[in-house]
């Protein structure tokens, strides 16, 4: 007798290997998984606009990157000393508001050549609620520490989010053909709705990706949501604040995810660059110089043995690291 309802993930035809650019945008969800791809020392993008949480600023995200749009002056805000993109989460603010555009627009230029070039993008939506500015109506990616009385809070519909998003589909498809989307719905909930407010949200979004996956640009959905929430259902595989995920919840559904979209050769070959990146990391405390270079040389043994089988595995760093402890 099974105790639990268990979902299984059917195989995708198209698979990610080290050959192939993928960009994760959307909530943290988008993070966790692509930081994994990108440990392993694979073409990945995560969040080239920091982490957004709602379809309306992921598009906008999209259409920036898409269009390499440089951002001016005007389209900063100033607010506790530092400016700000409402664009952008927190991770892109400055004193100085040239510093900030040239991260920016340096950020979105390499972004629009990574979307070129990519196979796959990976699109998280974690939230239906939105926050839109009371001066001019702008829907914001982050709230950036402004006081709530400078937003109005609002529940995006169905319609809203679908009829946004084809119309960013269907410019996907005309100006990048081969760009394959994913859609998936982010397990994090968002407390600050409430218990209830978070299910709408939530069923928000279900109702609008499923319209969504008819499109042309739409590769399939993949249930990140559904493995957490129906699967693995128990607060154990919740971080501390019982909202985010633990590290084996995230683990069990990247292993839920490189079973859907990567082959058996390109799951192995990720496990061996790990061993070098978790080799890097290691603490070389009480150890001998001798013992310190026959490690070292044992690495680099095994990092050329990687680049033998796929070089397209950039180990560089890895590689002068070991170096240099001989």
């Amino acid at each position: 007798m099974d105790f639990r309802t268990v979902i299984r993930v059917e195989p995708s035809e198209e698979k990610v290997g080290y050959g192939e650019r993928v960009l994760f945008a959307g909530s943290c969800f988008a993070g966790s998984i692509g930081m994994k791809m990108s440990q392993g020392k694979m073409p990945v993008m995560i969040n080239p606009a920091g982490t957004v949480y709602n379809p309306v600023s992921v598009s906008a995200v999209i259409e920036l990157i898409m269009n390499k749009r440089d951002l001016e002056e005007k389209d900063l805000s100033f607010n506790d000393g530092e400016y700000l993109s409402f664009l952008h989460n927190t991770d892109f603010t400055s004193e100085d508001p040239q510093t900030l555009l040239k991260v920016i627009n340096d950020r979105t230029r390499v972004a629009g050549e990574f979307i070129a070039g990519a196979k796959f993008l990976f699109i998280t939506f974690g939230t239906a609620r939105v926050y839109r500015r009371r001066d001019n109506g702008m829907i914001v990616s982050n709230c950036h520490r402004f006081p709530s009385s400078f937003f109005d809070n609002e529940l995006l519909s169905p319609d809203d989010i679908t009829g946004l998003w084809k119309s960013m589909l269907d410019s996907i498809h005309k100006r990048l053909p081969s760009l394959k989307v994913v859609f998936t719905v982010s397990p994090v909930r968002h407390w600050k709705d409430g218990a209830h407010g978070n299910q709408v949200s939530k069923s928000v979004l279900f109702l609008a990706v499923e319209e969504l996956l008819s499109h042309p640009a739409v590769w399939g959905y993949f249930p990140a949501y559904e493995l957490v929430m129906d699967d693995l259902r128990d607060y154990r595989f919740y971080d501390s604040d019982m909202l985010h995920l633990s590290p084996v919840a995230v683990d069990y559904v990247w292993d839920a995810f490189t079973g859907c979209f990567f082959e058996e050769k390109t799951m192995a070959l990720w496990k061996e660059v790990m061993a070098v990146t978790k080799a890097r990391q290691h603490r070389l405390i009480n150890v001998s110089r001798s013992g310190i270079e026959a490690f070292a040389k044992t690495m680099l043994v095994k990092i050329e043995e990687i680049h033998k089988k796929e070089p397209l595995a950039d180990l560089s760093a890895d590689k002068d690291y070991f170096s240099s402890l001989i």
